[in-house]
């Protein structure tokens, strides 16, 4: 399986069948990581986790502390894509991650990146 990343006008594709996606919460600077699978189905969230908590930012029931981090797993089902947008609020955008290394996505507000299975239709 290969994951599509879909920005500025060009396609770059990876291929992996799992990757880690993180972020920083623009208003409470808090870190977030999601573990996602790439399937024909969709990608799908296997586990999410969030360095503290924050309005709007309660982890939900379910979840555990381990060390700093809020650990659960999402509830729902595969996505057909992911539209990733920089709020140009914070320092850095999203980091894609793969056992591969990492990259930066959307770094600036303006057009979204989007990531997909290559085998969905754009």
């Amino acid at each position: 399986m290969s994951l599509c990343i879909l920005a500025a006008g060009k396609t770059v594709t990876l291929a992996v069948a799992a990757f880690t996606l993180s972020w920083t919460h623009s208003v409470e600077r808090t870190r977030w990581q999601e573990d996602w699978k790439v399937s024909p189905a969709g990608l799908q969230v296997v586990e999410a986790r969030v360095k503290g908590s924050g309005a709007g930012m309660e982890p939900p029931e379910g979840s555990v502390l381990r060390g700093s981090w809020w650990v659960y797993a999402p509830r729902i089902g595969p996505q057909p894509r992911l539209v990733l947008a920089a709020s140009g609020a914070t320092w850095e955008g999203w980091t894609l991650c793969t056992a591969d290394g990492c990259r930066e996505l959307s770094e600036t507000a303006g057009e979204p990146t989007v990531l997909q299975p290559c085998s969905q239709p754009r």
